[in-house]
């Protein structure tokens, strides 16, 4: 009987001392899961600041100089992020590890389902918890997330910097291809309103946003389409064909047969030269070069390098059935970086007429690329209405949803359209008024 008690207060504090070891390792977890909630979102938040939040760094804000000095040396912030939270990662999966298999003891479990038990809801856990839910954070409170853990990362750097230095160094020395910060051509574009000064040009800054955006635009966007194209019948006669020549002005000419889905070639007028007083039989069709033909949605920095490459100024542009869209010419993608370009052939009058400071009058068939050009708008703007149209034309009656007859008016946004002139089912000719007072 005296035995008891002793036997009994000894089992009383062996259950409390487990009991209290398991307290303590959970606490430990939940401050790990802490930590590597901080740590994933600081790589989130320290380096996706936009130009505008890295201007609000530059007051004397001790945090804000913090900041800075961490972004002074990224390769080196990067190695501690990763290295810490390597740490605190494999921190979490051993504790984890260790408390499922206190509290859920392998003996009432088969092996593999308690293996599969123990990799869900480690990896189910660490990655809500741990990567997803911090880092979704962070990317919508960039700065304010920064300014919140750059403390403990500033000291946590102190004291990684010797390993994550010479991480970085051996990292430098293995000189991995394309490890700098891509850049979006919106970045670009703010870069150069940034650094505009009064010696910057309109027209310099017209041309480098002209090559900004020349690798994002389209063979479609700027093409002459298939309405305003000037093609030859292969079965014309050779004066017929020559009188055509003279009184378009242009070099060379698409030769199709029955229509103009079905292209033949291209006739230069420089191989018809030494023919001019040929009689009206002779077979001009022999001169006919082959056709060179590109999808709508190439590039127009691909197509340039294939016009060097072939040696041609010219190319048919097909949709997706295999029809004729338009036409596209070298002019045309030079013209996408120094802006039109005007020779002897070309007529002096404008397809739009500015009335004042807010009303235009366009030429309905007028491209959707050149009236935001001339408007001075983005070339996306009218995107999510558009539908398939790359006209002002197309656009009206996208929006409108059907034909409109003059006089009629649409309006999207800031925009006002005004049908002025039609021709049977035909848009001739269309007011556009801004309004200054509308909010985006």
């Amino acid at each position: 009987m005296e035995t008891e008690p002793p036997s009994t207060l000894l089992q009383f504090l062996s259950i409390d001392a487990s009991t209290i070891t398991g307290i303590v390792f959970i606490v430990v977890l939940i401050i790990l899961l802490l930590l590597s909630a901080l740590i994933s979102g600081s790589e989130v938040a320290f380096f996706s600041l936009g130009a505008g939040e890295l201007e609000e760094l530059e007051d004397d804000n001790p945090k804000h100089n913090n900041i800075k000095a961490l972004l002074n040396q990224p390769e080196e912030l990067l190695g501690t992020i990763l290295i810490s939270n390597n740490f605190v990662n494999v921190g979490i999966v051993i504790l984890s590890t260790f408390l499922l298999n206190t509290f859920f003891s392998p003996e009432l479990w088969s092996p593999l389902l308690t293996f599969v038990i123990e990799i869900l809801a480690i990896t189910g856990v660490l990655l809500l918890f741990g990567e997803i839910l911090p880092k979704v954070y962070a990317n919508t409170a960039r700065l304010s997330f920064a300014r919140f853990v750059v403390p403990f990362i500033f000291r946590l750097h102190k004291i990684l910097k010797p390993l994550s230095k010479r991480l970085s160094k051996t990292i430098n020395r293995i000189n991995i291809e394309g490890r700098g910060p891509s850049l979006s051509v919106n970045d670009l574009e703010q870069a150069l309103e940034l650094t505009t000064d009064e010696h910057s040009t309109e027209d310099e800054q017209r041309i480098l946003k002209g090559i900004v955006r020349f690798g994002s635009t389209t063979v479609k966007e700027v093409m002459t389409p298939r309405t305003s194209v000037i093609a030859i019948d292969i079965k014309a006669p050779f004066h017929d064909t020559l009188a055509h020549i003279v009184d378009k002005g242009y070099s060379r000419i698409p030769v199709y047969e029955e229509q103009l889905d079905q292209i033949k070639g291209l006739l230069y007028v420089k191989d018809l030269l030494p023919y001019v007083d040929a009689s009206d039989n002779f077979g001009w069709q022999d001169l006919i070069r082959s056709p060179f033909f590109v999808p709508e949605s190439k590039k127009i920095d691909d197509l340039l390098k294939e016009f060097q490459q072939r040696r041609i100024h010219l190319a048919i542009v097909v949709d997706e059935f295999g029809g004729t869209s338009g036409v596209i010419s070298l002019e045309d993608v030079l013209e996408e970086i120094v802006g039109e370009i005007s020779d002897e052939f070309d007529d002096d009058d404008l397809v739009y007429s500015k009335l004042d400071e807010y009303n235009y009058v366009f030429e309905a068939q007028t491209p959707l690329i050149d009236f935001c050009r001339v408007l001075d708008l983005p070339k996306d703007i009218f995107e999510s209405v558009d539908g398939e149209s790359d006209s002002l034309a197309g656009l009206v009656l996208e929006l409108a949803g059907k034909f409109l007859e003059k006089n009629e008016e649409i309006t999207y946004e800031a925009f006002t359209f005004k049908v002025e002139s039609v021709d049977q089912r035909k848009l001739i000719r269309i007011k556009v008024t801004v309004n200054p007072n509308h909010e985006a």
